[in-house]
């Protein structure tokens, strides 16, 4: 069974008030202090932000107790030094990101100037376990089209400096500005892929291989995949939910280049169209089908992938709840409609900072 691994993103946030805390530094101080986590949280790109990852895993409830286990202890770490966490993509209050140090992050700044700046976006990455960059390469190649999906379910970010964009991830198009960000095209091998970042990275426009920021890229660090298209989620079920269909569309991935299917996909142009969509809409209005790039109810959709994967979610025990909790989103929202829901009844961006803090560490 291939394994999972989860890279969450927080927003480090007043208690009380709700305004982001440039505390990132202070908060990895305490961390620096317990043996147990110094290999789980790491600093981001803005000293608003916290980044954990957890350990590979096999089994979905594993995954689960891991990433309440790690948003616990953010919180508490950050409780230490007078602030919280909250799992927000984006921050609904007016924030002033403040970069943080280190000659990368500074090199970046100097590149890219208010991209950079305005970068305080917060992501949920996936690793899945792959057998050799070959199979990781046409896996790339075939699961793009699907991954609107995955974007539409971890939908998590409407508000945008006090503001609702009428986005449900503005994250992403946020994201988007990095030159080497989004959708690729299909490289089918991993000679050409790894030619492709080669000739990327000595254009001099990105630092390294490190900032090859592909919806789908195949990591540095570890034997996996890793699918960089979600927002942080708001309840730590969803996250679940995601490394789930994640392993699902690589392993039928996979699948398909064994038995020598040709990767058939869509354009550039249209992954992008669709990307948009997902973006904009979330689950509330109509996304692009990924095999006809045709409008379809987000439910239609939804169901598509659930299909497409259906084969490995079975073998992986994970069918009936990854259905479940599908169903469950599609009724109740993703995590926009909760902070825009939480607008509507309390009136008060604030109180919808506070309460997502506690449904973080819920």
């Amino acid at each position: 069974m291939r394994t999972v691994g989860v890279e969450e993103e927080l927003l480090l946030v007043d208690p009380e008030t709700g305004e982001p805390q440039a505390l990132s530094a202070a908060v990895l101080a305490r961390v620096a202090q317990d043996d147990a986590d110094q290999d789980v949280f790491e600093k981001e790109l803005h000293n608003q932000m916290l980044e954990f990852a957890t350990h590979p895993q096999s089994g979905m409830e594993e995954l689960r107790s891991e990433i309440v286990r790690c948003r616990k202890e953010a919180a508490r770490h950050a409780g230490e030094i007078g602030c919280t966490v909250a799992a927000l993509a984006t921050s609904p209050l007016p924030v002033s990101p403040s970069v943080g140090m280190g000659r990368r992050y500074r090199w970046m700044e100097e590149q890219y100037g208010i991209a950079t700046r305005e970068q305080l976006v917060m992501g949920c990455h996936v690793h899945v376990s792959v057998e050799s960059d070959e199979e990781g390469v046409a896996v790339i190649d075939r699961i793009q089209p699907w991954l609107t999906v995955l974007a539409a379910l971890s939908a998590n970010s409407p508000f945008w400096q006090g503001k609702d964009t009428r986005y449900s991830s503005y994250r992403s198009r946020v994201w988007q500005r990095w030159p080497s960000a989004g959708p690729t095209e299909r490289f089918r091998s991993a000679e050409r892929y790894h030619r492709r970042v080669a000739d990327m990275v000595a254009t001099g426009v990105i630092l390294d291989e490190g900032m090859i920021y592909f919806d789908a890229r195949l990591s540095r660090n570890y034997p996996t995949v890793e699918i960089r298209v979600s927002d942080v989620c708001l309840h730590a079920g969803t996250p679940v939910l995601i490394a789930a269909l994640a392993r699902g569309l690589v392993e039928t991935a996979a699948r398909e280049w064994r038995a020598g299917r040709e990767a058939e996909g869509h354009s550039v142009s249209l992954l992008r169209l669709a990307a948009w969509r997902a973006a904009r809409s979330g689950l509330t209005e109509e996304l692009l089908h990924p095999v006809t790039m045709h409008r379809m109810p987000a439910e239609t959709v939804v169901r598509a992938l659930l299909d497409h994967v259906g084969d490995a979610l079975t073998e992986t025990g994970d069918y009936d709840r990854a259905h479940e909790m599908c169903a469950e989103l599609l009724r109740t929202g993703s995590g926009a409609g909760v902070q825009r829901a939480l607008l509507e009844r309390t009136g008060s961006l604030r109180d919808v900072v506070t309460e997502c803090a506690r449904i973080t560490q819920a």
